[in-house]
């Protein structure tokens, strides 16, 4: 936890790798994912690389995997995810993969493809035999005479013959047979009776079962056709337009005998065939077992063997092309694991030389990393969102673990709203380990999963703030007794029978003994639920404790730069920066603060009606005026708000010119040589044990330009010109931005009381068996409004608007954010899931 409040040391290092382990050693580095490695061959193509060849082949076996795998899932078998993750495989081992993948590979090629055929062949002689067997109706003998013609399926048209002038035809009828798409069936007829003039007999029916398309895998009952014609020229018409359509045309045999024994022998080889085709699919299904079961481990492993070979690619040989030579950034408390690493793949390997590592010394701003659990990963997230933190400057996150749940529970404050999303988050963290709540497709859904701890806290803030408000769903709840007595006032009062019969509004005077007993233990006073001015009374208190809140919280901001000051070893900042800030911020608003106290502590209920305005008394203070019907607020009040005035305008110069002016004269003194061998930190301000440091002739020669030393003063000054402007501006738009917790507050406080009011209230019709009823569905209604409108809507504009003040209100202040993040090679599941 301690990296949380700032990023870790992170130091440049090289690492000299042995040719024979340098596989190895990358393998056991990505196990403990420590270094985020550095391209040293930026200008080299990839084409061009030392291990292109492994690259390539590595390539050649994922698209192996992928074949297989697509197999896998055309059977219907989805490959179970690798329990283990299994270590990147040796040479040896990477080309027993290879062999046993594609000889798997070729099998499952060579059954799919019998398979394919045994199904092809088997659908042909079961069309066939359907074929024969419609054929021989179709065939059979005329009816007698005088009885009614049979009819042609999908055809209205009258025979070409009449079948009585069959016995007087010399010519021979031929016959041909098949099966066609039934979208096909009506343009095929239409079309043989156009070429053919008449010239033929179709006869059409369905199939008495649907097979399978092996074009698309899809059942379709086909379409049986018989045609009967005379005439070569007009068979060959028929022949033609037959595969025009794509149709199956079978060998019809003319004799009856002929077709008999075609159909007992078509039922002979289907039955072949079937036993056959089991067969096969069996042996198929033995070969899929062993797919799925080494497939998982084979696609990890020639995954990292990937990444290893891509890593070796950005490294580069020495002269003697014995020693690989790999630039990482590296966290410093890690390079005792980095070293033991190296010794450990120089072990595995064999080798007899142990490679090692170096720290360099480098100018370069190393990359930030700050390590996380999965409880402060969320606040993280939102502050990388803004933007990563520089180097070793403050990290806003572990105050925005209390700050942002706060402040959004200022605004979605009811204890009944944050009590669901109390209960909603904790459900999700109790069963957080599920596979079901982790494996989600959603992209909202694994959102509100991954800050589930930060749901989680803002829902107890909200009951908390609830609590405060004194509101449960809009209704105040009574845990205390009430401080205001309404017996009290009426014994001291002539509330007559007619005067409360006239007035349905009743005023309950504090300055009467009794009437009012102090004030509540906890919160707001459930009574004032019940008054008619509560909405005046709440406006006023959210909106002074928005504004208390709001400079605490840019006050906290401006506390934190101090340690940035002092880390990066910038002292001048202190007197320079933060003091003229601090002076700003205090004289003008953190007076306005002290005002806000002071009048509630000194004017009770019996001189609240000479009270002055706070608004006025801070107008006249920038005006250096007076209000002579505005009572001041105590003794010397207005040559305390001069001088405080003063201070706030004598602080804008010293903010506005103090830093480049230093840095001016700092460039101008004449410097001191350093000693021999004594180092200065590359990073500004940075202390040089604390950093990664170089001598002066490092920095000189490590990428500086010439003119680097040079200061640029106009640069300078329109930096600290851009800051002046945007913190003066800031304090005044900033302070009146947190107002937004008063108005979110009070809109999310009437919006839960209209959606009670008029949804929930209906409800209550009756205390009988017809009200129960009703209540049902007006409860429903009320609970689906609720959740959609006040927690989903709501609580996303809460969350957004607290976003915003910690982003712009609270990190402008002293958070920069302008680093990168360190990117560890590392092999983690997500790579290969």
């Amino acid at each position: 936890m301690g990296s949380l409040f700032r990023s870790e040391e992170v130091c440049l290092a090289q690492l000299f790798l042995q040719s024979a382990s340098a596989y190895s050693c990358i393998s056991e580095l990505g196990e403990r994912g420590l270094l985020e490695f550095r391209d040293l061959n930026p200008k080299v193509s990839p084409f061009q690389r030392r291990f292109v060849g492994e690259v390539r082949r590595c390539e050649e076996m994922e698209k192996t995997f992928s074949f297989l795998q697509q197999e896998l899932r055309a059977a219907g078998r989805v490959p179970r995810p690798c329990a283990e993750s299994p270590r990147a495989p040796v040479a040896r081992e990477a080309l027993r993969v290879q062999e046993q993948s594609e000889q798997l590979a070729q099998e499952l090629r060579e059954v799919t493809r019998n398979r394919a055929s045994l199904r092809g062949n088997l659908r042909d002689l079961r069309q066939y035999l359907h074929v024969l067997r419609e054929g021989q109706r179709f065939t059979s003998l005329p009816a007698p005479l005088g009885s009614p013609p049979r009819p042609r399926a999908l055809s209205e048209r009258e025979p070409i013959l009449d079948p009585s002038l069959h016995q007087h035809l010399e010519r021979k009828i031929n016959f041909v047979a098949g099966v066609i798409h039934p979208w096909r069936v009506t343009a095929f007829e239409r079309l043989l009776w156009r070429a053919c003039r008449g010239y033929l007999v179709a006869s059409f029916v369905e199939m008495p079962e649907p097979m399978e398309d092996l074009a698309t895998g899809e059942s379709i009952t086909w379409v049986i056709f018989l045609i009967s014609y005379w005439g070569e020229q007009i068979g060959q018409k028929i022949r033609k337009i037959s595969d025009c359509f794509h149709c199956q045309v079978y060998l019809y045999p003319e004799s009856e005998s002929s077709r008999t024994d075609t159909i007992a022998k078509l039922h002979g080889q289907i039955q072949e065939l079937s036993v056959t085709l089991e067969e096969t699919e069996k042996y198929l299904a033995e070969v899929l077992d062993r797919v799925a079961l080494v497939l998982p481990t084979w696609r990890v492993q020639v995954q990292k063997m990937k990444a290893i070979y891509l890593i070796l690619n950005q490294c580069s040989f020495d002269v003697t092309e014995k020693c690989l030579i790999a630039e990482v950034w590296c966290p410093v408390q890690d390079l005792t694991q980095v070293q033991d690493a190296l010794r450990q793949g120089s072990y595995q390997s064999g080798s007899s030389v142990e490679c090692f590592v170096q720290r360099v010394p480098t100018s370069e701003s190393p990359p930030t990393l700050i390590r996380t659990n999965k409880f402060t990963a969320g606040f993280q997230n939102i502050v990388d969102a803004y933007g990563v933190a520089s180097y070793q400057e403050v990290n806003p996150a572990p105050y925005a673990i209390i700050t942002f749940p706060f402040i959004f529970a200022i605004m979605f404050g009811d204890v009944g709203h944050g009590l669901l999303m109390f209960l909603f988050a904790l459900w999700m963290v109790l069963y957080e380990d599920s596979p079901r709540l982790r494996q989600g497709t959603n992209e909202i859904w694994l959102t509100f999963f991954e800050g589930r701890y930060l749901i989680l806290l803002m829902g107890a803030f909200s009951i908390y703030t609830g609590f405060i408000y004194n509101e449960c769903f809009s209704k105040a709840t009574t845990i205390f007794p009430s401080a205001w007595s309404v017996a009290t006032m009426a014994n001291h009062s002539s509330w007559s029978s007619a005067y409360l019969a006239t007035h349905p509004s009743l005023t309950l005077d504090p300055n009467v003994t009794g009437v009012f007993r102090g004030p509540y233990p906890f919160g707001i006073d459930p009574i004032w639920s019940l008054a008619t001015n509560h909405l005046n009374f709440l406006n006023s208190f959210k909106m002074k404790m928005s504004v208390v809140l709001g400079i605490v919280h840019m006050g906290f901001g401006v506390v934190l730069s101090i340690f940035n000051h002092v880390h990066f070893k910038q002292r001048h900042r202190l007197v320079l920066e933060f003091l003229p800030e601090m002076i700003f911020l205090l004289a003008l608003f953190g007076y306005l603060v002290f005002l806000i106290f002071y009048k509630w502590i000194k004017f009770s209920a019996a001189d609240s009606m000479v009270a002055p305005s706070i608004l006025i008394h801070f107008i006249d203070m920038f005006l250096f005026t007076s209000n002579a019907e505005n009572l001041p607020l105590y003794p010397g009040q207005v040559p305390v708000q001069m001088v405080l005035v003063v201070l706030a305008l004598a602080s804008v110069p010293v903010l506005l010119l103090g830093t480049p002016l230093y840095q001016w004269c700092r460039q101008r003194a004449p410097r001191m040589p350093l000693a021999t061998g004594e180092q200065e930190p590359l990073l500004e301000g940075q202390e040089a044990r604390n950093s990664v440091n170089a001598t002066t002739e490092d920095v000189e020669s490590g990428g500086h330009s010439p003119d680097a030393k040079h200061l640029d003063f106009a640069e300078v000054f329109m930096h600290q010109a851009i800051h002046t402007i945007e913190y003066c501006l800031g304090c005044v738009s900033n302070t009146a931005s947190y107002l937004r917790l008063w108005a979110l507050s009070l809109a999310h406080a009437q919006l839960s009381e209209v959606l009670w009011s008029m949804v929930m209230r209906n409800g209550f019709v009756g205390l009988n068996y017809v009200g129960g009823v009703v209540l049902v569905p007006v409860f429903a209604a009320f609970a689906v409004l609720t959740v959609a409108i006040l927690l989903v809507m709501e609580g996303l504009s809460a969350f957004l608007h607290a976003l915003r003040l910690h982003w712009v209100e609270f990190q402008n202040k002293f958070y920069v954010g302008a680093g990168y993040k360190l990117c560890p090679f590392a092999f983690t599941p997500d790579t290969w899931e």
